[in-house]
């Protein structure tokens, strides 16, 4: 069996869970950011339907369009939830753009199932692909989408998705933007050499350029390997110009969600859509939630992107910290003493107070403490709850 890493995705605002048992609790959508979410149809001999979640600017629109595609996490893929990436989708909704952030086949409430194609990375990417097509042939259909106006950006194995469309010379689509993109199957003989050529593949079939950006301390790719992928990229035949920026935080494979991300890419982006001829200056500034009250410092009990260290932790606990990762700050997590309850609450003022108030509901013992906030894990195990 080959397992496969990818990175996180954006998680719903509040995840539930207890025991070996997970619940999950939908956020209440950005009223701020038009946040909407819609069931979009995929045809074919059976027809799917893709979870998709879109962000509006103020105003009537036509609107260029923006469409983020969602890593994928280890595990089930239908555990994985419904992807948001409000802190990018904020930026560009700022600059007049309508965005769609569409669940894969097989994904969340997607429905479907996930094809992974093996060890065949290529095929996999381009299956990928097939979902961002129908995604926008709806947009096609909706008045305030301006489809012959489109960049496609993708982060971890939504990159690898958005570099693979890019192959497929759609029409409308001027630009395409990789965070970290790729595919890691630990247990497939050469896989990074079949990573490569894949990308290879991908660049001698593209004509719209791409702009990638990648890390040093990226716990997905070494540098030669991210290094080797633009190369052949570029030798095949792609346009694709390299933001190597180094190290972020305690890894960079995260930089696209975190705030703190923002002055890497944001300018970069905008110099890449004046190149392209679409909007890029700020519209409209929306509104940023911050914290009610001062968060607790850091206690340095774990890297904040080691779901693995979370005490006492069941799978459905690990796979929600996955997802807090990439969630909207203000946030906050939480468990219980034993482990078997958990908690998140991302994108409001009183996370912390309401990610305790949910764990606690779940919790036998009402134990539950604060294990990270924002991007800070704030663990003490001896402290009282």
């Amino acid at each position: 069996m080959t397992r496969t890493r990818c990175l996180p995705w954006a998680l719903a605002a509040l995840c539930l869970g207890t025991g070996g048992a997970r619940a999950q609790t939908e956020p209440p959508l950005n009223t701020a950011l038009r946040e909407e979410v819609q069931m979009v149809k995929k045809a074919g001999l059976f027809t799917i339907e893709l979870e998709t979640t879109f962000f509006r600017p103020p105003g009537a629109g036509p609107f260029p369009v923006v469409i983020i595609n969602h890593g994928k996490a280890p595990g089930n893929t239908k555990f994985q939830p419904r992807a948001r990436y409000e802190i990018p989708a904020r930026e560009f909704v700022q600059r007049g753009y309508l965005v769609a952030v569409p669940m894969r086949q097989g994904f969340s409430k997607s429905s479907g199932s996930y094809i992974s194609g093996g060890c065949n990375v290529e095929s996999n990417g381009r299956v990928q692909a097939e979902d961002v097509t129908a995604v926008l042939a709806h947009l096609k259909t909706v008045p305030d989408a301006d489809t012959s106006r489109v960049l496609v950006v993708g982060q971890s194995h939504g990159g690898l998705t958005t570099l693979a469309f890019g192959t497929l010379a759609t029409p409308g689509v001027k630009g395409l933007v990789n965070f970290a993109g790729g595919l890691r199957q630990d247990q497939c003989v050469g896989w990074e050499s079949n990573l490569v050529r894949a990308l290879q593949a991908y660049g001698g079939q593209t004509t719209v350029p791409s702009l990638w950006f990648y890390g040093d301390n990226d716990s997905y790719w070494r540098p030669a390997l991210y290094k080797d992928m633009h190369q052949k990229y570029q030798d095949g035949g792609g346009k694709a110009r390299l933001v190597a920026f180094g190290n972020f935080g305690s890894d960079a494979h995260s930089m696209f969600g975190a705030r703190a991300g923002l002055p890497i890419w944001v300018p970069e982006v905008d110099a890449f859509l004046a190149e392209l001829g679409l909007p890029h200056a700020v519209r409209s500034r929306l509104p940023v939630t911050s914290h009610a009250t001062p968060p607790p410092s850091a206690t340095g009990f774990a890297k904040i992107s080691d779901e693995k260290a979370l005490p006492r932790s069941k799978e459905s606990g690990q796979q929600g910290f996955l997802a807090y990762g990439a969630a909207e700050s203000p946030k906050a997590f939480a468990i219980s003493a034993t482990g078997g309850a958990w908690a998140s609450s991302t994108g409001r003022a009183n996370a912390m107070q309401a990610a305790l108030d949910r764990c606690n509901s779940f919790a036998k013992d009402a134990s539950c403490k604060l294990y990270a906030v924002d991007d800070a894990v704030v663990w003490d195990a001896a402290a009282p709850p």
